[in-house]
């Protein structure tokens, strides 16, 4: 008779959010697996066991952001009633989430593995998919913004115009990591905003 293995003394979703807080403060390249284990409380074998490896580890973790501190731009953007106030609804979601007391000032999807080894170069691939993913959102709300008639199709183009307001978001993160508080930002997203007539006529 086979024998059973051992069953777990641990919650995986905890154990998840967990994982979380600590790529979250340390980056991709910052966290070992011993980082790891000790925020989650057990043992590196086990984090194998039920995650697989560190990047694959890393990629439910980065599942588990989008669905939550992630998800607040996302669904302003989908539901704002013009695409003016939707994205501009979505920037201020944004600077909310990235200057929030209780988590690090900065976007994971962003700046978790900016640059690093070339081993890890899958993982900057994964990220970067997930932008341009963020980038096909923004495009898809101007378009819906143009089908609706509240958004004339600018001579810019869509494209352009959805690679300005994601570079802003991004750009938004990379101030809030290096100390810009909300109000600093409110005046970027101001600027961002005042050049939607420019852009959209």
């Amino acid at each position: 008779m086979a024998t059973r293995g051992r069953p777990r003394t641990f919650d995986p979703d905890v154990a998840l959010r967990q994982a979380l807080d600590v790529f979250w403060e340390r980056g991709y390249e910052g966290t070992s697996l011993n980082d790891l284990a000790q925020a989650m409380g057990i043992k590196s074998a086990s984090i194998y066991a039920c995650f697989g490896s560190k990047e694959s580890l890393f990629r439910q973790v980065m599942a588990l952001y989008g669905a939550t501190a992630g998800e607040p731009p996302r669904r302003v953007l989908r539901e704002g009633p013009t695409a003016r106030e939707a994205i501009h609804a979505m920037l201020q979601a944004t600077a909310d989430q990235i200057t929030h007391p209780e988590h690090p000032h900065y976007c994971m999807l962003i700046l978790a593995a900016p640059t690093g080894a070339t081993e890890n170069h899958a993982v900057r691939e994964f990220l970067a998919a997930g932008r341009q993913g963020q980038y096909a959102e923004i495009r898809d709300r101007l378009s819906r913004g143009v089908t609706d008639g509240d958004l004339l199709a600018p001579p810019v183009g869509l494209d352009a115009m959805a690679r300005y307001y994601a570079t802003v978001v991004q750009g938004l993160s990379i101030q809030a990591r290096d100390g810009a508080t909300r109000a600093e930002l409110e005046t970027v997203i101001t600027c961002a905003m005042a050049a939607w007539q420019t852009l959209a006529s």
